[in-house]
């Protein structure tokens, strides 16, 4: 075509200048940065593990009673005890640490450390053997347990049992309650965040040795009832090559804390009674103060992950109500939309009911609750991830589902997380519900309920 036709030899090909060649430069430098922050951005759940004990450990309501009796209690102390017991939900077939065992029970340093070793040696050793990491391959370690900081710390011990670096980033999470879970998902989160290209593994746990009640006080007596042996190792990992296995993304974490409100912040305390034993307290505001700390947490969650159509109904009901001081009912927002899953705070019976029934959920939802109750007992904050295992147990979870898990502690906290299912669970995958699985879901109610009521009926007219 005239007009176009030129020799490539007639073409005057200019370098580019030096500050136009600088100026390229930072462009790719900063995509890279980009990309590289936005991969860094994710977190993924590469896999879980959970504690089970020896079966020489478990306790069921005769060795619970067993258990009780050793301290001595007042006649009523005992009779209150076994009554919460056989009420609470709890199985014939949960777990108690060795000095539980012991004639007398034994509180003590050793026996106390020996607790936690056994936990994290499990849980940590079968949690690397199964992602075939090595333990100096971790990057970050995050330990998390509630009523027991020695010195040095429980997370020094893993680093010493197992050989982590000696750069790993390590930290021991103590006193933060059932909820703290969360609290250390969320610092592994925002720590890999910071730290390219790593692992994170958060180790958590509840010491049972140390914190018996012995005394008389019939507040600080729900503690001996509830809590039992139990444990869980994650790794975490913002590895672009890890999604490809994950079971996992975190994509929402939102933590709501009440200790400003003085109440709140009393309902759950360690102290000594009158009589200078020590104990965890727990008031009678607890309820109202996990209510308000649960509302909270879900009006902020449910602006993240609700349908429009759900958060256009939940704000004109709070404008109702907070503007125009309108009388209607609070609405509650179908979260069955946003998830397909919930794991709630496995702590007792009442506050599954409860939080089920706020949240208007069925009982096929709020079943790996009980069920984890019914077999494990409240195990702190180990306690979602035995219900996530339930659930994959059961092949409930598939690819694209979204899980709920949602924690309640001192503080008084309510911390949440939201996880989106990467893959469907490995069938031959170990399992801590393997062996059992088949018997649930299963009736909660004590066998040996009217037994003990007649048994405690004579037994309080004798006394």
């Amino acid at each position: 075509m005239k007009g176009f036709d030129f020799e490539l030899s007639e073409l005057s090909i200019h370098p580019p200048s030096p500050a136009e060649a600088l100026c390229v430069l930072l462009v790719c430098v900063a995509v890279l940065r980009l990309m590289r922050k936005w991969r860094s951005n994710r977190c993924y759940l590469v896999a879980y593990t959970c504690y089970k004990p020896q079966d020489e450990r478990k306790l069921n309501s005769e060795t619970s009673e067993y258990v009780i009796r050793k301290s001595d209690p007042a006649p009523e102390s005992l009779r209150f005890q076994v009554n919460v017991h056989i009420k609470s939900g709890l199985g014939q077939q949960t777990y108690a640490p060795n000095s539980f065992f012991q004639q007398p029970v034994v509180s003590s340093m050793s026996e106390g450390w020996l607790e936690m070793q056994e936990a994290f040696a499990a849980t940590l050793s079968r949690l690397f053997q199964q992602t075939e990491i090595r333990p100096c391959d971790v990057d970050i370690l995050i330990v998390n347990v509630c009523c027991f900081a020695p010195a040095p710390s429980l997370s020094s011990w893993i680093v010493n049992h197992f050989g982590l670096r000696e750069d790993v980033r390590s930290y021991n999470i103590s006193g933060m309650g059932c909820s703290a879970g969360v609290i250390a998902l969320g610092l592994a989160r925002d720590l890999l965040r910071v730290h390219e290209n790593s692992y994170a593994v958060i180790a958590s746990t509840e010491n049972l040795t140390m914190n018996r009640y012995e005394g008389n006080d019939k507040s600080m007596m729900m503690s001996n009832c509830l809590f039992r042996v139990g444990g869980s190792s994650l790794l975490l990992s913002n590895k672009a090559k890890d999604k490809g296995r994950a079971k996992m993304e975190m994509t929402r974490l939102v933590r709501t804390h009440l200790g400003c409100n003085d109440q709140a912040y009393n309902s759950i305390v360690q102290r000594e009674d009158d009589e200078d034993v020590m104990g965890v307290s727990l008031s009678t505001y607890l309820i109202e103060a996990a209510g308000i700390a649960l509302k909270n947490n879900i009006t902020t969650m449910a602006t993240k992950v609700l349908p429009i159509s759900e958060q256009i109904y939940f704000v004109y009901n709070m404008f109702c109500i907070r503007v125009l001081k309108s009388s209607v009912k609070p609405y509650v927002p179908n979260f069955r939309l946003a998830f397909e899953h919930f794991c709630i705070h496995p702590g007792g019976r009442a506050v599954i009911n409860g939080i089920g029934k706020n949240l208007k959920l069925t009982e096929y939802d709020t079943e790996p609750a009980h069920m984890t109750l019914h077999r494990f007992g409240n195990t702190s904050t180990s306690g979602l991830w035995y219900e996530m295992a339930y659930m994959e147990a059961k092949r409930r979870v598939k690819k694209g589902d979204r899980v709920w898990q949602i924690a309640l502690g001192s503080g008084f906290k309510c911390n949440t997380v939201v996880w989106k299912v990467l893959k469907k669970p490995d069938p031959v995958e170990y399992n801590v519900w393997s062996d059992c699985i088949d018997d649930y879901p299963c009736n909660t109610r004590n066998p040996f309920e009217q037994e003990y009521k007649q048994r405690f009926n004579l037994f309080s007219k004798q006394s």
